[in-house]
């Protein structure tokens, strides 16, 4: 360590976190209500092209491309949360040295 000391995260603050979570849940919101209405009009393709394959074909549909959405939306959500807030220049990431990090420890 080189006593370096670590920055105070915007999200420390009660005020600033509460805003940027419920932020995020707004984002979600309307990920949701996308994901929905990309779900209903992919199904509704897929039916008038196939027809009736199988129960199962529409619910693993219906499924894989809901996990896919919210799961991605969520993960870039929390990575907008974090840049947006200054979350991210709070972190030390500095790394060390090539002569630091190479040479051998001394005892």
């Amino acid at each position: 360590m080189s006593g370096r000391m670590a920055r105070k995260s915007p999200l420390d603050d009660p005020v600033n976190a509460a805003h940027a979570w419920a932020r995020y849940r707004q984002i979600m919101k309307l990920l949701l209500a996308v994901t929905v209405l990309t779900v209903a009009i992919a199904t509704a393709i897929l039916f008038a092209y196939n027809g009736m394959i199988s129960v199962h074909f529409y619910i693993a549909v219906a499924l894989g491309i809901s996990l896919t959405m919210l799961l991605g939306g969520g993960l870039m959500g929390l990575v907008f949360l974090s840049n947006g807030t200054g979350h991210d220049e709070s972190v030390d990431n500095q790394l060390p040295g090539k002569d630091e990090f190479w040479s051998p420890k001394d005892d």
